[in-house]
């Protein structure tokens, strides 16, 4: 039976592979290429880098992500620019993300209102006052924010700094 089947199994493999390339989808259109962006206007050589090149690949939660952008506070290259080349302006990433965050975000910025860095005091600053009007976390204050005077100017430190802490001193046993 063995050799009478033999001569037919090469004619079927054949006949297999000619209606297997007679049933191949046609190739797929080739895709414009797409050029990529250019990156943004820096105000300073050297800063306004995209946020999402500077993004760890993971975060497993929020508590890791607010961790990652209080270690980024001090770094003064960690900013991108807005407003146009005609009146860029400083994205400082860390504390804007950190102000995001919101009321997670407010026991790891009180640490560093002790920073001896002004320039990381002033964006821990700004950061608390925007993660001070979370909004879960107003309802529960009755809408207590840390409210600034002048922000994001190093000058001002000193009586920002007073305004945190007492707004700290009112709401600070939340996180104890």
């Amino acid at each position: 039976m063995s050799s009478r089947m033999s001569p037919l199994l090469p004619l079927g493999l054949a006949a297999l592979l000619l209606a297997g390339c007679a049933g191949a989808p046609p190739a797929p259109a080739e895709r414009p290429t797409v050029e990529p962006a250019p990156p943004p206007v820096a105000a300073v050589p050297g800063v306004g880098v995209e946020e999402r090149d500077w993004l760890p690949p993971l975060f497993s939660g929020v508590e890791d992500e607010a961790h990652y952008y209080i270690s980024r506070l001090p770094d003064r290259r960690f900013v991108a620019t807005y407003g146009g080349e005609e009146h860029p302006r400083p994205w400082y990433i860390a504390a804007e993300r950190l102000g995001q965050i919101g009321e997670p975000a407010i026991p790891l910025l009180a640490a560093r209102l002790e920073s001896s860095d002004e320039y990381e005091l002033m964006l821990a600053l700004y950061a608390l006052m925007l993660a001070s009007q979370d909004p879960s976390l107003m309802a529960a204050t009755g809408g207590d924010t840390l409210e600034l005077g002048s922000v994001l100017d190093p000058r001002h430190n000193a009586e920002n700094l007073a305004l945190a802490r007492a707004w700290w001193q009112r709401q600070g046993w939340r996180w104890e």
